[in-house]
């Protein structure tokens, strides 16, 4: 029997069901407008341009392997750029208002978000056993109160989200930067994700245990990686979690 102590969870297209558009037009028209109450006169179609113009060069710009890019930082030079500064609106709401774009603009371009089915009521069963923890390619902005507003906001002991480290999934140091957190080695914890590339073959580089679960989102195969379990459906898990826990990782 293994020595497991912790579940980490891909979030989106694993624990989350969501759907966003951000090339909607009417994103940037009711960004366009907030902004003229702040001093900023930009068309929508000068705000998106500029908006996916920033991403790209973030990611160009890095030197890492799966660059991820920061969206707080994209609306911060946006306003920058537009000649919004300390002389024009106060220090403090200056600061605060691209995190309140980026929060808008994914608001705006959120178009579904529900839990998978049994999600909550597996994980309540497993956090009284075990820690869990997030390791998601996403942006904080959005990633921690999207888990709130799906009612997951109270359930993990860390989240690690690509964005505050510039690098994305199948990276393994976000995978360790979560077993670090939980004070725990690679042997001792299982990840979960829906992605054969982004979770299961990153969670295998960072030396972690796998349970595949293939919603309608990501890559079902990736070269010859194989899971350690696969369910079809979440309320499955636990049982996954046992057979694993019951079996050494050279098993």
């Amino acid at each position: 029997m293994t020595d497991l102590r912790a579940i980490l969870f891909d979030v989106n297209g694993t624990l989350i069901d969501i759907e966003t558009d951000e090339g909607q037009h009417k994103i940037y028209r009711a960004i366009s407008r907030f902004l003229t109450y702040q001093g900023v006169m930009l068309a929508p179609d000068e705000i998106q341009e500029r908006y996916f113009t920033a991403m790209a060069a973030q990611r160009a710009g890095s030197r890492e392997r799966y660059p991820e890019y920061d969206v707080v930082a994209i609306w911060r030079g946006l306003l920058q750029t537009a000649g919004l500064t300390p002389e024009i609106l106060p220090v403090e709401k200056l600061r605060q208002l691209p995190v309140f774009l980026a929060e808008l603009h994914r608001a705006l371009a959120r178009k579904r978000l529900a839990l998978y089915p049994d999600v909550r009521p597996v994980l309540d069963a497993l956090r009284r056993h075990y820690a869990l923890g997030v390791v998601s390619d996403a942006q904080s902005a959005y990633a921690v109160p999207e888990l709130r507003a799906a009612g997951l906001g109270d359930c993990f002991a860390t989240i690690i989200v690509s964005g505050d480290y510039g690098y994305r999934k199948p990276d393994p140091r976000l995978f360790t930067a979560a077993l670090q957190a939980l004070a725990v080695r690679p042997d001792q914890a299982i990840y979960v994700g829906n992605d054969m590339y982004c979770d299961i073959f990153g969670a295998q580089q960072a030396g972690l245990r796998t349970v595949f679960w293939p919603t309608q989102f990501g890559k079902k195969a990736y070269g010859d990686v194989a899971p350690d379990y696969v369910i079809d459906r979440f309320a499955q898990l636990p049982a996954a979690v046992a057979f694993l826990a019951a079996r050494s990782p050279r098993d």
